[in-house]
């Protein structure tokens, strides 16, 4: 099938309907398809969607993520540590000799970092966008004719408000998201779970995490997730996420017993990202959870200095391949048959090790056949 630009809602919804179709299939000629239909279905999805100008920390992190720069990297052109970490959160302003540094020697765009901030990160709507909202209508948990409002408040509580909402963490969500939509989400998850039977348990064993992972080297994997977690009393949701949100996961907590929540989207259909996701969201309800912060919500494709997320991300990675096999064997000139013997030794799919070795040496071509992709979302629809 020839795949085409869309230029009405009319060949988004058969652009919808025919990745669907893809989606269930395994040859290369579907995937390769599947993965252009994806691109061209992003792109008209995010022209569908007002978005604001970034900040100038906002512009700062963009190109951080781009050159893959830390915070230390920024003290030539800032000053000391501490000065960058107060430009970064947003409580200094930008001096006049930062701005020329920063667009000297870092290539970033003079009025991106003269623009005013806005007074809040992000500017939240009464409701999503119509793309979002008709997503989100087509998962069957809102009522005939209801209102957005009602939806939000019969999901999360009819005390819940933009205020408690914006309660959630979202210093790894994108800064193009639509918050509005970004509710929705969070609502819909929360009806998913309040479904979801589990046996109870009084705190999360980190230990489990590692079992997890070696569940990974099962063909059924991805499906033996959710009954696997709710022996051991969390919740487990596959829920798409909605255009304009971004998301690759969320860790929350159900309202009805407090049970904890790991909620994915799926969004990219592929055997590394999910089980990294999935550790990585672990690591959240098993440390980071609390009356302050009721949902953290993430795209693992925003760099952050946060520190939790610095830390699942750590604890994703070294429970899917143990840090002394990953020393011991990991090279440049890793092959094919070094990733096979590394996800053994691991006891993890070999799609484990042949991303991290491509995140940490920025090859994205070398294994690209191995990351398993449109393996996991047909075994969550089986």
């Amino acid at each position: 099938m020839k795949v085409t630009p869309i230029r009405s809602q009319d060949t988004y919804q058969s652009h919808l309907a025919r990745a669907a179709v893809l989606m269930l299939r395994s040859d290369q000629g579907s995937r390769d398809e599947l993965e252009v239909l994806q691109a061209v279905i992003a792109q008209w999805e995010r022209k569908q969607i007002d978005l604001t100008p970034p900040s100038p920390v906002e512009a700062i992190r963009f190109r951080m993520l781009a050159q893959d720069l830390k915070p230390r990297d920024l003290e030539p052109y800032i000053g000391s540590r501490a000065r960058v970490s107060e430009i970064l959160s947003g409580t200094r302003p930008l001096s006049i000799d930062m701005i020329r540094a920063l667009h000297s020697h870092l290539g970033i765009p003079a009025e991106s970092l003269i623009a005013s901030a806005p007074p809040h990160r992000q500017t939240r709507r009464t409701q999503p966008s119509k793309l979002a909202l008709d997503k989100l209508r087509s998962f069957g948990l809102m009522r005939p004719r209801e209102a957005f409002d009602n939806f939000i408040a019969r999901a999360m509580g009819p005390n819940c408000s933009p205020a408690l909402l914006r309660k959630t963490r979202t210093d790894r969500t994108n800064v193009k998201t639509d918050l509005a939509a970004l509710d929705a989400w969070c609502a819909a998850v929360m009806l998913r779970a309040e479904a979801v039977s589990i046996t109870p348990r009084k705190s999360v064993r980190e230990t489990l995490a590692r079992e997890l992972a070696v569940l990974s080297t099962k063909p059924d994997g991805p499906a033996r997730v959710a009954p696997t977690l709710a022996k051991h009393g969390i919740v487990y949701v596959a829920l798409e996420h909605l255009p304009g949100t971004y998301l690759d996961g969320a860790a929350l907590r159900r309202r009805s017993d407090g049970a904890p929540v790991i909620a994915l989207t799926l969004r990219h259909d592929r055997v590394d990202n999910f089980w990294f996701t999935l550790l990585h969201e672990f690591c959240h309800i098993a440390r980071h959870l609390d009356a302050d912060t009721p949902f953290i919500l993430d795209d693992l494709e925003v760099s952050t200095s946060d520190d939790i997320e610095e830390e699942a991300d750590r604890f994703a990675q070294d429970n899917l391949i143990p840090p002394d096999v990953w020393q011991e064997h990991v090279s440049p000139d890793l092959s094919s048959e070094d990733v096979i013997q590394i996800a053994r030794q691991a006891q993890v799919h070999p799609a484990i090790v042949a991303g991290r070795w491509q995140r940490e040496h920025g090859d994205y071509r070398r294994f690209s056949k191995m990351l398993g992709r449109g393996d996991v979302r047909k075994l969550h629809q089986a």
